[in-house]
């Protein structure tokens, strides 16, 4: 089964160069770059797109076959990939307040 361009990227995000992550905890302090001790959706964003940025070599904010893992499928967008983001954001935030905590960001998305 051909896996979208998209979820490729989402996959490879955890694996990016941001060090060693080993638990919820280091997720949780490294992604809160205000320090309140929640991740809000920009944060989020910001986190998952260093994948992203890795693999877009001429930063054109454009995802290109030859950019992609295997050299094919459709462009990805910067702005489509954080949209993209945004739904899993959404779907973790199980109280809706807008932020995830340490439970939900180490619960997988509902």
């Amino acid at each position: 089964m051909k896996r979208p361009a998209f979820l490729v990227l989402l996959s490879l995000a955890p694996l990016a160069a941001h060090g060693q992550v080993n638990a919820t905890s280091d997720y949780l302090s490294r992604m809160d770059s205000d320090g309140d001790g929640r991740i809000s959706l920009a944060e989020y964003q910001d986190w998952m797109s260093y994948a992203f940025d890795a693999m877009d070599r001429n930063r054109d904010d454009t995802l290109t076959p030859d950019e992609l893992p295997g050299g094919k499928g459709k462009p990805v967008t910067r702005e489509g990939y954080r949209a993209r983001i945004a739904a899993t954001f959404n779907k973790q935030d199980v109280n809706r307040d807008g932020t995830l905590s340490a439970r939900e960001l180490a619960a997988p998305p509902q």
